[in-house]
């Protein structure tokens, strides 16, 4: 293969890579977020950002496990995603971050 080719497909994939890695990608709390940090996500999230929280709520597709952490990844992906998959509505007070492995399972699926 000739050096320019090579050079080409370098080039090509360190700006394709990362375009496909953006694509899929979820917002989850850090694994260092407090449940009161998480709760305040939540009460943030479902509490007039438009979004849909009701996959959260008892008998939603994502109710259990019925645990803070698990509703909170639901609801900050949610928002995420809702505000246009930008950087900044994964932020979270700094208790956000990206995951590149889809974190739907069972029936309760996340946005992507």
């Amino acid at each position: 293969m000739s050096s320019q080719l090579l050079t080409f497909f370098l080039l090509l994939s360190a700006v394709a890579i990362p375009v496909v890695t953006s694509y899929r990608q979820w917002c989850m709390p850090l694994p260092t977020a407090t449940d009161k940090q998480l709760q305040a996500n939540i009460d943030y999230v479902c509490g007039g950002q438009n979004v849909d929280c009701t996959p959260i709520q008892p008998g939603g597709s994502c109710y259990e496990p019925n645990n803070v952490r698990d509703h909170a990844s639901y609801a900050m992906n949610a928002y995420y995603h809702s505000h246009g998959r930008i950087e900044s509505a994964c932020k979270f007070a700094k208790t956000g971050c990206f995951v590149f492995v889809d974190p739907s399972h069972g029936s309760c699926v996340y946005y992507t």
